[in-house]
């Protein structure tokens, strides 16, 4: 429209446009053009060298503990027949089975021992004592038939010498195998105790038979690998009686393979002074004069 003045408008610098030129102008002082002062780029483009990590001071709660060094494993002690003990008194035996073939009988007849339960047959074997019929304490049954029939807290076992003409040494084991896992179901509370086989006398050996003592160290290598596989005491009586030729002593047998009176006197020592677990010592008594008796030169 004619004199009008158009009126002219004013324009205004929007603010977002203000906003990033004071981020611009922070971002330039602060620090290097284009990344900003923290920035993990920054971080990254620094020099190791140029690093550096303030050092820290722990307390004794927060130090970690170096790892204990492992303990050596220590290896099983080897086996070992049952060392020397006691003495012991003879109710030591009181609930002890002895069980055994012909030699068992001398050793209840001539030892001296009234204590115990005997279950021994002539002839009597590892297999024999599953089998066989025999007199017993219980009545006439097999050796390990009747033992079930009685509580006891040690059974000790005296076989081998029978079955010395077995042709594998292989079967003796695994048989003699049975008869301690048989006593253990029928007596799980008592101590099975392994005895050594006794030798034979030099006389004995120059008959050269199968019954002589090389046959017998090979068995008793058996009854000792027994032992340790079944957790068993041994009893190495057979030290006790061994000559320095590795024979039954002459003065302690009758015939060559069994025992006199004082031969079992003196397995009946060694039992003593080998006892098996925890036992008191009794007193001292002073030991009775050795008489010579009828039966130490009988044949059991």
């Amino acid at each position: 429209m004619v004199g009008k003045r158009v009126k002219k408008k004013k324009m205004r610098t929007p603010a977002v446009v203000v906003l990033l030129a004071a981020m611009l102008a922070v971002l330039t002082t602060a620090g290097p053009r284009g990344v900003a002062a923290d920035s993990p780029l920054e971080s990254a483009a620094e020099p190791a060298a140029e690093r550096t990590v303030p050092a820290v001071k722990l307390t004794p709660a927060e130090t970690e503990e170096a790892p204990a060094e492992p303990e050596e494993a220590v290896p099983p002690e080897p086996f070992a027949p049952v060392p020397v003990g006691g003495p012991v008194e003879d109710t030591y035996f009181e609930d002890a089975a002895f069980l055994g073939d012909s030699r068992t009988e001398g050793f209840h007849l001539y030892s001296g021992l009234k204590a115990g339960t005997y279950y021994y047959s002539v002839g009597a074997t590892v297999e024999s004592v599953f089998s066989k019929d025999v007199e017993t304490p219980a009545g006439k049954m097999p050796l390990l038939d009747a033992m079930a029939k009685e509580d006891f807290g040690k059974v000790y076992i005296m076989l081998g010498v029978n079955e010395l003409g077995w042709s594998k040494t292989e079967t003796f084991h695994d048989q003699y195998a049975k008869v301690i896992d048989r006593l253990r179901e029928d007596h799980p509370d008592a101590e099975i105790i392994l005895q050594s086989i006794l030798p034979v006398s030099a006389k004995q050996e120059e008959k050269k038979s199968y019954v002589n003592n090389q046959r017998i160290a090979v068995y008793n290598e058996v009854i000792y690998q027994l032992a340790e596989e079944k957790g068993c005491a041994l009893v190495d009586v057979a030290e006790a009686v061994t000559d320095e030729n590795g024979c039954l002593r002459a003065e302690w047998n009758s015939d060559g393979v069994h025992l006199n009176g004082k031969g079992c006197r003196v397995w009946l020592e060694y039992l003593r002074t080998h006892p098996v677990g925890k036992t008191e010592a009794p007193a001292e008594t002073e030991a009775p004069a050795e008489t010579e008796t009828e039966e130490d030169s009988e044949n059991p």
